[in-house]
């Protein structure tokens, strides 16, 4: 147990990565202890991590595979289940590899919500490949394992991700207080009703993403540009305020500044991701299907004193 627990938070962190959801990173988690526990004592593991490794990618990478076709029906932009801080997303540990070469995604960046959106467009096998190797340093002939190709077609599969990963990767800043900044100043302009100043903060090709599953009311397109995101958001806001109080607060989602809502009611809730570069938002990711929220402590994130 004492061997299995020490590798558990980096094991979730390589399960979300790959597939985008907490409940099926929990899963493939819970079925990798339980082959665990059920190895032999003797002869030992040799290298339980490497062990454990391959068993988790091998359950995400099958998970990711049978997922592909319900995602590909699913009712508008398919988005992953975001994680808030502090409210069940404190699984995301340190990188494996220590000091990574420049071209190299650093872990925060993997878990940002814009570049899980990039890793969808990958193949199960050049996702699980680019996870493992280009973020957690796993060697090729692991990796080989975990997705049953040879250590030089994985290379192959890791190199096309990586490439496709640079060219569709938004750009974003890397500073957190100018990230913070930005977003501030967008929650400001949209509760304010003030079009001018959300104008001046939204990048002039913002992209507004909503993922509402067909279960609440979402953009079932993404929204392009500064002037038609400007109106949807203050929109939305307008909308929400018929309906009755709104709570919406500061968080951190996805390792960078985000925002949480929900209703007086409880009828609505939503988790907002953002891209930043040079002071504009480029990207918005909503979430508000309600089936991706669950694992979300709504209440504690609202919570003054919690971001």
């Amino acid at each position: 147990m004492a061997t299995f627990e020490a590798e558990r938070g980096r094991l979730w962190g390589i399960a979300y990565r790959i597939t985008g959801t907490v409940s099926d990173a929990d899963d493939a988690v819970q079925e990798a202890w339980l082959r665990w526990q059920a190895l032999p004592l003797d002869p030992p593991v040799d290298s339980p991590r490497g062990f454990l490794t391959t068993v988790v990618s091998r359950i995400c990478y099958d998970l990711l595979g049978s997922a592909r076709a319900r995602r590909e029906r699913y009712v508008g932009p398919w988005l992953p289940e975001p994680l808030v801080d502090g409210t069940g997303a404190d699984q995301l540990p340190g990188s494996a590899y220590g000091d990574a070469p420049e071209d190299r995604v650093t872990l925060d960046e993997s878990v940002g919500m814009a570049l899980l959106t990039v890793l969808e467009r990958l193949t199960p096998a050049e996702r699980t490949a680019f996870i493992l190797h280009d973020v957690f340093a796993v060697p090729f002939p692991d990796v080989a394992e975990a997705v049953g190709r040879t250590p030089d077609a994985v290379r192959q599969l890791a190199s096309r991700a990586r490439r496709r990963v640079r060219a569709e990767a938004p750009r974003r800043t890397v500073d957190r207080a100018e990230h913070r900044r930005t977003v501030e100043a967008f929650l400001s302009a949209v509760i304010g009703g003030d079009l001018d100043a959300l104008l001046a903060v939204l990048d002039p090709e913002v992209v507004w993403r909503s993922d509402g599953g067909g279960r609440v009311s979402a953009a079932r397109r993404p929204v392009l540009g500064r002037e038609k995101v400007a109106r949807y958001a203050l929109g939305l806001v307008a909308r929400g305020a018929e309906r009755g109080p709104v709570r919406v607060a500061l968080q951190q989602v996805n390792g960078a500044t985000g925002l949480v809502f929900a209703d007086a009611a409880g009828r609505q809730a939503g988790v907002f991701a953002f891209t930043v570069h040079d002071g504009r938002i480029t990207e918005v990711d909503a979430v508000v299907n309600p089936e991706k929220l669950g694992h979300v402590d709504l209440d504690r994130a609202l919570t003054p004193g919690q971001e």
